[in-house]
C-alpha cells in the first residue's frame, strides 16, 4: 500500500472540502446509535489527525494509526493539545499492533480501498477485532464499485488551492475493479517558481458479498449500511458506504480462503 508521503504537507489543503467536524459528527452517531459513546477509540489510517482531533474533543482516548510518519508529522502538530488523550502510532493497517484492547474504532475516506489484496483486507479486519472489546463497534467506509468503475474510472481530475496545484489523473481496470491513481502536486515557491512532486497509489473495490463475508470471519456483525452521511440504505449509484459492524464472537484465525 502506498504511502502519501509526498502528499502529506499539501494534504490538509487539498482536501479543505472534507468537513471532518460533520463527519465526526456523523461517525459519533453511528456509535452511539450502535452502543458505543465513550472509551477508546482507535482511527486507523488517521493521516493528519484532522478526524482524531475531532472526535477526541466528544470524549473519546483516541488512538490514532497511519503508515506515513510524514501524515503523522502533521498530525502531531494538531493532536498535541490534547496530550496523553491521543496517542499517534506509525503502523500500516496490516501489521496492526496496540498496547491493549479499544471499545471501538473508525476507518474513514475509503482508506480501506487502498488495501488492493483480499488478504490484506481480511487480516486488517481481524486485527482490528483482535485488539476490539466484546461487543466493541467499528465503523468504517469504501468507495463502491460504482464509484471506481463509473466516476473515477479514466478520469483526469483537477484541485487549485491559492499556492497548490494538483492534476489527479486515473487508470481503471476492470478485472478487478481498482484504480491506479497519479498526483502531480506543483507548490509555489516564494519566487513565483513551483515544484513539482509526484505521488501514486491504488485503490481497489470490493463487492458488499466480499466485505460482509471477511468480516463475519474476523468476528463481526454487520449491523448497518448506510449511503454517506446518511442513516438510508445505499442505492445502486452510491458512490461511498458506510459499515456499521459488531464484534460478536471471538477473533478470526488466519484468513485460508483470503490468501
Amino acid at each position: 500500500m502506498s504511502g502519501y508521503d509526498r502528499f502529506a504537507s499539501v494534504y490538509d489543503r487539498l482536501t479543505g472540502n472534507v468537513g471532518y467536524a460533520q463527519r465526526a459528527d456523523y461517525l459519533f452517531m453511528l456509535l452511539k446509535n450502535a452502543g458505543v459513546a465513550t472509551g477508546t477509540l482507535l482511527d486507523l489510517a488517521c493521516g493528519t489527525g484532522s478526524l482524531s482531533v475531532a472526535l477526541c474533543e466528544k470524549g473519546f482516548e483516541v488512538i490514532g494509526v497511519d503508515g506515513s510518519f510524514e501524515m503523522l508529522s502533521v498530525a502531531r502538530e494538531k493532536c498535541a493539545p490534547f496530550g496523553d488523550r491521543i496517542l499517534l502510532l506509525c503502523q500500516d493497517m496490516t501489521e496492526l499492533d496496540l498496547f491493549g484492547t479499544i471499545d471501538c474504532a473508525v476507518c474513514s475516506l475509503d482508506s480501506i480501498n487502498h488495501l488492493t489484496e483480499e488478504a490484506d483486507v481480511y487480516e486488517t479486519f481481524r486485527l482490528v477485532s483482535l485488539f476490539m472489546n466484546q461487543g466493541g463497534i467499528f465503523v468504517f467506509d469504501v468507495n463502491t464499485v460504482h464509484k471506481h468503475k463509473n466516476v473515477l474510472a479514466d478520469n483526469t481530475f483537477i484541485y487549485e488551492e491559492d499556492d497548490v496545484f494538483c492534476v489527479w489523473q486515473n487508470t481503471y481496470y476492470e478485472e478487478d475493479d481498482s484504480v491506479e491513481i497519479f498526483l502531480d502536486i506543483f507548490t509555489e515557491n516564494q519566487d513565483g517558481s513551483y515544484t513539482r512532486e509526484q505521488e501514486s497509489f491504488c485503490e481497489r473495490a470490493y463487492s458488499d458479498a466480499m466485505l460482509t463475508d471477511m468480516l463475519e470471519m474476523a468476528g463481526f456483525s454487520v449491523q448497518g449500511r448506510f449511503a454517506e452521511l446518511t442513516t438510508d440504505a445505499p442505492a445502486d449509484d452510491a458512490e461511498r458506504v458506510y459499515y456499521v459492524c459488531k464484534k460478536v464472537t471471538p477473533t478470526g484465525t488466519t484468513g485460508e480462503k483470503y490468501e
